[in-house]
Order: C-alpha cells, then structure tokens, then sequence
C-alpha cells in the first residue's frame, strides 16, 4: 500500500473535523431559523431571492452546496405554500415562474439575519477574525485543489 505524503496526512487529519464542522454549522443554523418556522434549507432558497426575482433552476445554481434543482422546486412550493413567497411571471420563460419573497418571507429573512448576525459576532469574536481570515483562504485553496485534481483526474 502507498504511503501518503505528510501534507497527504495533514489534509486527512482536517476532513473528520471539517464534517464536524459542518455539521455544527447546520446546528446553528436549525436553531437559528426555529423560532420563525423556516428550515435552514427554506431560509437558503429564500435568501436566494431577496435581490430579485429567480427561477428555480437559478436559484439551484446560485445556492450551490448540491442542492438539486428537484430539491428547490420542493423548498419553493412549500415556501409559496406557507405564504413566504410567491410565484411570478418570467418574461423571459413562460413556464419558469420566478420566485419572489412576499412581505411575510422578507420580514422572516431580516429577523434571520439579526439572529444570525448574533451567532457570527460571538464566534468570530471567540476566535479571532485573523484566524478566520487565515483558514478562509486555506479553505479556499483546498477547494480549489480539490476542484483541479477531480477535473483533471474524471
């Protein structure tokens, strides 16, 4: 069997911590949105659409993080359902509507944020901003590392 290399070892060593990480991050983001009734999910598709209007397919592009275009079409019916947004015509696409956050959806989005301002505040106080800003741009040259070996590997 091959040895890795120690930088091989030292990114193995981070990827049960980042998927604790991640999964601390969905934590607070569940109790975050809790006391509105979003789901962090419903407050990703939402927040997708504050600065204006999208489609679902869009907003699957623009959220990211894997979310499937089915996924999104599900989160925006429900969404529509609960009366935090609304279907609108596309002038560019008579079948792709555009969902847009009602008055109810903003105002549940606004008092998100502050929640969630609060939430940022104290960690990135307890840890430091510099030190935030350092594993940012680590984060980012692990993706994109990541990103270059798979493309170059499939």
């Amino acid at each position: 069997m091959k040895k890795r290399t120690p930088e091989g070892d030292a990114l193995t060593a981070l990827v049960l911590p980042v998927f604790e990480l991640n999964g601390e991050f969905l934590a607070a983001a569940q109790d975050i949105t809790e006391p509105t009734g979003l789901t962090p999910a419903w407050w990703q598709v939402l927040g997708a659409t504050l600065d204006e209007p999208l489609s679902v397919a869009d907003i699957a592009r623009r959220v990211g993080l894997g979310l499937a275009r089915q996924s999104v079409q599900r989160t925006a019916n429900l969404l529509v359902d609960k009366g935090w947004a609304v279907y609108v015509d596309n002038p560019n696409h008579k079948r792709a509507k555009l969902l847009e956050p009602t008055p109810k959806g903003r105002d549940t989005v606004t008092e998100l944020r502050d929640a969630q301002h609060a939430w940022s505040d104290a960690v990135g106080v307890a840890v430091g901003e510099g030190e935030l800003q350092a594993f940012a741009a680590t984060l980012g040259k692990i993706l994109a590392a990541s990103r270059d070996y798979r493309g170059g590997s499939a």
